[in-house]
């Protein structure tokens, strides 16, 4: 197990997660399509891992971020809402797409009389922006601000009462989000991964400075390939098939994106996995560098038994004010707050948000 995990370490955490092939073929399985100005291809059919709800209205919608890059969501609403109503954008997992569990957390809470709006993150799933299946930690917490401005400028929408919930590495994003963007009034993070440390000290801060400087070396002679090429290649995905002495979180990753259970095709997580370098823009980028400067309400939530909770319990500690908790989840792991429906605390995420949305 040792081994696995400093080869994990070695190849980033991407190669648990995944990515999907060039844009013309994310669709591939779909048969109801629509173009948008910007030639995204929206999937109009319920294609979601989660059966849709008879209580909320579901539509497509796109909005740009400021660096011109067109995000694809999924737009929630209240069946019987009226008003201006508080609204919530969510994302994540880190390599998953708007069809899984975001837009499992957007409709439930559309449910509960949010407007919702579960995105697509830059470069993957029917978002726009080239090269495919590339993570950066501005622009990714860019498309959380840029959810924001799509919801300020709503007419259903009160803007003085927008939300946002960040699930695994999106948690860290969400967190990052509120440090940058004061029209942010509360924020969840589900699951938290902190893309930036983990990146960059391995699972465990298992990683040292010898082993992070081979680490680099592997990424820039990657990089060296690439434009050799003229193409990235890709990082792989979830283990598949598993060995046997797998850790239990990485079999947990597999019995979601790899099965019926989960798996989408436009996944990062359940195909392929991310653009090889990557890595390199989180190493020296940490993103919460400056959470402890958050004014706003924060929640962050956590599995008892989740190998990634030390991340929500060392970001409890740095920040400030009596807005902030930490909920750890009895005997829930990393990724039952992913889908499970007795574990993911559904009213405590309504009651938190009511509080600080109004």
């Amino acid at each position: 197990m040792k081994q696995l995990l400093k080869t994990l370490s070695l190849a980033w955490v991407a190669c648990l997660y995944v990515a999907w092939c060039p844009l013309s073929a994310n669709n591939h399985l779909n048969s109801n399509i629509i173009m948008t100005d910007d030639n995204l291809k929206l999937t109009q059919e319920w294609d979601k891992v989660f059966p849709k709800s008879d209580k909320v209205r579901h539509s497509k919608v796109t909005f740009c971020n400021r660096y011109g890059i067109t995000l694809a969501a999924d737009l929630y609403i209240p069946l019987h809402a009226e008003g201006k109503l508080p609204a919530i954008a969510v994302s994540g997992p880190f390599g998953a797409v708007k069809e899984q569990v975001s837009g499992l957390y957007a409709q439930m809470l559309a449910e509960r009389g949010f407007l919702t709006v579960a995105f697509d993150p830059s470069y993957t799933g029917e978002s726009g922006g080239t090269p495919r299946y590339v993570a950066s930690p501005d622009i990714n917490t860019e498309d959380f601000c840029a959810a924001v401005d799509f919801l300020s400028i709503r007419d259903d929408v009160d803007p003085e009462r927008i939300g946002i919930l960040g699930v695994c590495g999106w948690g860290g994003f969400a967190i990052n989000a509120a440090a940058i963007d004061t029209r942010i009034k509360a924020t969840v993070a589900s699951t938290m991964y902190d893309m930036s440390r983990v990146n960059a000290n391995g699972y465990f801060d298992s990683l040292d400075a010898d082993g992070r400087y081979e680490l680099k070396k592997q990424l820039n002679a990657q990089r060296t390939e690439d434009a050799r090429k003229g193409t990235c290649d890709l990082a792989g995905g979830v283990v598949d098939p598993l060995p046997d002495d797998a850790p239990q979180f990485v079999k947990d990753y597999y019995a979601y994106y790899k099965t019926k259970r989960g798996y989408h095709p436009r996944s990062l997580n359940s195909n392929n996995g991310w653009n090889k370098t990557s890595s390199l823009s989180f190493i020296n980028m940490p993103i919460l560098t400056y959470s402890d400067e958050i004014r706003s309400a924060v929640l962050l939530i956590h599995g008892e038994k989740a190998h990634s909770r030390y991340f929500s319990e060392d970001a409890f500690k740095k920040l400030k004010g009596d807005n902030k908790e930490l909920l750890i989840v009895p005997g829930a792991s990393h990724v039952d707050l992913y889908d499970n429906l007795k574990m993911i605390p559904f009213d405590k995420i309504e009651k938190f948000f009511r509080q600080y949305l109004r």
